[in-house]
């Protein structure tokens, strides 16, 4: 049971560091613009959550820098702290977790991924979530319209080469991304996460999340996370060698 609630944090961590924590709508501020939605298309409507999110400025952004806590949990009566520190810089990323039971790390240096636990890799995590909102338009990334199940709600559906997806929902009156779900396969079990936005916060020009939930589920084990960035950097100077892997 410990290697795989280890695990699955472990999961938890590299697809929800764009998430965010579920509460009751809040009221609009009478002063604060609403985003009236013209759309026509999928692409229409992943261009508007790119748009809300900082458009070009979040397009072009170089590094990305995300450190901070959360309170995982698998029932009531399990919730236990933990810490995370995410580095991206173009294709590379860097993501270190500490918690109570193993601490992990995972590297890919633009060419290959390790990780600190032998034998075990995650799924590209800069294939899920909204590191993909910036490459709507980029060759052989996908814009499509959401299952039939979810095509009740406003949003869209991105998917990579890689045949990684996720679905995206959209706030009809801010047009950022409120809550994403995706779906992939992973040593050989069928993974989902579902992710909703509470609190956004703008660093230079860009809106990335601040506080975040998501629910994660392996089949037969259901993991729940709360989370609260306290360090956002845009584009803050990230030296090479933190992705450089130890041979």
């Amino acid at each position: 049971m410990k290697n795989i609630t280890t695990l699955s944090l472990i999961l938890v961590f590299a697809v929800g560091v764009f998430a965010q924590i579920k509460e009751k709508p809040k009221p609009i501020e009478k002063d604060k613009p609403v985003v009236t939605l013209k759309i026509t298309t999928p692409l229409d409507l992943a261009k508007a959550a790119l748009a809300a999110h900082g458009g070009d400025k979040f397009k072009n952004m170089k590094t990305l820098v995300v450190r901070g806590t959360a309170d995982v949990s698998g029932s009531p009566s399990t919730t236990f702290p933990a810490t995370f520190a995410m580095i991206y810089s173009g294709e590379k990323y860097r993501l270190e977790i500490s918690n109570p039971f193993t601490p992990f790390k995972q590297i890919y240096d633009g060419q290959q991924t390790v990780s600190s636990v032998a034998g075990f890799s995650l799924p590209p995590i800069n294939r899920l979530g909204l590191p993909l909102l910036p490459k709507i338009e980029e060759k052989d990334f996908t814009v499509s319209v959401l299952p039939d199940a979810k095509k009740k709600k406003l949003g869209f559906r991105i998917t990579s080469p890689e045949g990684y997806y996720t679905d995206f929902f959209v706030d009809e009156k801010t047009g950022q991304v409120k809550s994403y779900e995706a779906s992939y396969e992973f040593n050989g079990r069928t993974i989902t996460t579902a992710v909703e936005i509470d609190k956004v916060r703008e660093v230079e020009g860009v809106k990335v999340p601040e506080r975040y939930a998501q629910r994660f589920e392996t089949g037969n084990l259901t993991i729940y996370s709360d989370f609260k960035a306290k360090e956002i950097l845009v584009n803050s100077n990230v030296a090479d060698n933190v992705f450089t892997i130890e041979k």
